[in-house]
C-alpha cells in the first residue's frame, strides 16, 4: 500500500522547490502565501522532517528537500504527460446524444458540415430515446426534448416543439376537403401519440374517451413523416422538421392550427464540461445552424 502524503501539499512543495520562493509558488497555484506555508508545514509534520530552511524572508531546501524535489517534479511531469494524452484523445472524439426524431429529421442531415469544418475531430452521434447519463462521461453533450431545468446542466433552448396534422397531397385529394373532426375517421399514423387528442381538442373536436384507435405505430417522427409522404395516413408532425417537404409538395397541411404542449429541444452539457473546446465549437455551430433555419421569433 502506498504511503503518499496529501497530494495538495506535495503539489505545493513541488512548486515552492522549483521556484525557490513561497510567493511565486502561491502565484502559480492561485493561493495565498500563508496557505503555501501552511501546506508545507502539514507536509513536514507528516514526514517528520524539514524540507525548507527559513533564512529571513528567503527559503532554501534542506538535504531532505533537495533529495525529494527532483523526484517529485519528475512524478508530476509524468502525471501531466499521462493526462495530456487523455485530454488529447478526448479532444479528438465528440459524442453527441439525441432522440431518434431530432437525429433523423434534422441533425444527421447537417452533422457533416460540422465534421468538414473540424476535420481533426471525429463525431459520434448516439440516436436513442433514452435520456443519456451525461455525468458518466461516455457522452459529451446532448440534445434533449423536455421543459428544461436539469440539475447540474447548462442548457440552450434550440426549438419549440409544436405540431399539426400533415399528409401527402394525393391523400388529401382522395379524402378532402377536410374539417378537423374528419381526422377521427381517417387513418392516423401513431394514433397512440397524445399529440392527437391535444390537437383535436384545441381544434374543438370532441375526442371520445377510451383506448387509442388501431393503426400503424412508429417509433419516431422521422418515420411517421415518411409514412405520411407515402400516403399511409395522417401524421402529427412538427412543421420545422418538414418545411422542405411542405415547400416541395411532398406533404401538405390541411389546417392552420399549430399546437404545443410546452416542450422544446435543448442543447444540454454538464457544467463541468461546458468550456471544453470541442463542446464550445459544437455548441456555437449548432446554435448558428439552427438559428439560420428556425423561423424568426421562434
Amino acid at each position: 500500500m502506498r504511503q503518499i502524503p496529501p497530494l495538495s501539499a506535495v503539489r505545493v512543495f513541488e512548486a515552492a522547490a522549483r521556484h525557490g520562493n513561497f510567493t511565486r509558488a502561491a502565484e502559480e497555484l492561485g493561493m495565498t502565501q500563508a496557505a503555501v506555508s501552511y501546506q508545507i508545514k502539514l507536509l513536514e509534520e507528516r514526514l517528520g522532517t524539514s524540507l525548507f530552511r527559513r533564512e529571513g524572508r528567503r527559503i532554501a531546501l534542506t538535504d531532505a528537500g533537495t533529495r525529494a524535489a527532483p523526484q517529485v517534479s519528475r512524478a508530476f511531469d509524468a502525471i501531466d504527460s499521462a493526462f495530456a494524452q487523455v485530454r488529447a484523445e478526448d479532444e479528438k472524439l465528440l459524442t453527441v446524444s439525441t432522440s431518434n426524431t431530432f437525429a433523423n429529421a434534422w441533425l444527421a442531415w447537417r452533422l457533416g458540415s460540422f465534421q468538414m469544418g473540424h476535420p481533426e475531430m471525429a463525431v459520434r452521434l448516439e440516436a436513442t430515446d433514452k435520456v443519456a447519463d451525461l455525468s458518466a462521461g461516455e457522452v459529451d453533450c446532448a440534445i434533449r426534448a423536455g421543459r428544461g431545468g436539469w440539475d447540474g446542466m447548462v442548457i440552450d433552448k434550440l426549438l419549440e416543439i409544436d405540431f399539426t396534422p400533415m399528409m401527402s397531397p394525393e391523400f388529401l385529394a382522395r379524402h378532402g376537403p377536410l374539417v378537423p373532426a374528419d381526422l377521427l375517421r381517417l387513418p392516423q399514423i401513431s394514433p397512440h401519440d397524445p399529440w392527437w387528442a391535444h390537437w383535436l381538442r384545441e381544434a374543438g373536436v370532441d375526442v371520445p374517451d377510451g383506448p387509442p384507435r388501431p393503426g400503424v405505430r412508429l417509433d419516431s417522427q422521422a418515420h411517421e413523416g415518411h409514412a405520411a409522404i407515402a400516403g399511409q395516413g395522417v401524421a402529427m408532425l412538427t412543421p420545422f422538421f418538414w418545411r422542405r417537404d411542405l415547400a416541395e409538395g411532398r406533404l401538405t397541411r390541411p389546417f392552420d392550427q399549430v399546437s404545443t404542449r410546452g416542450y422544446a429541444y435543448w442543447f444540454v452539457v454538464p457544467e463541468t464540461r461546458r468550456n471544453l473546446p470541442k463542446i464550445k465549437r459544437f455548441r456555437e455551430w449548432l446554435l448558428e445552424e439552427i438559428g439560420r433555419e428556425r423561423p424568426q421569433g421562434v
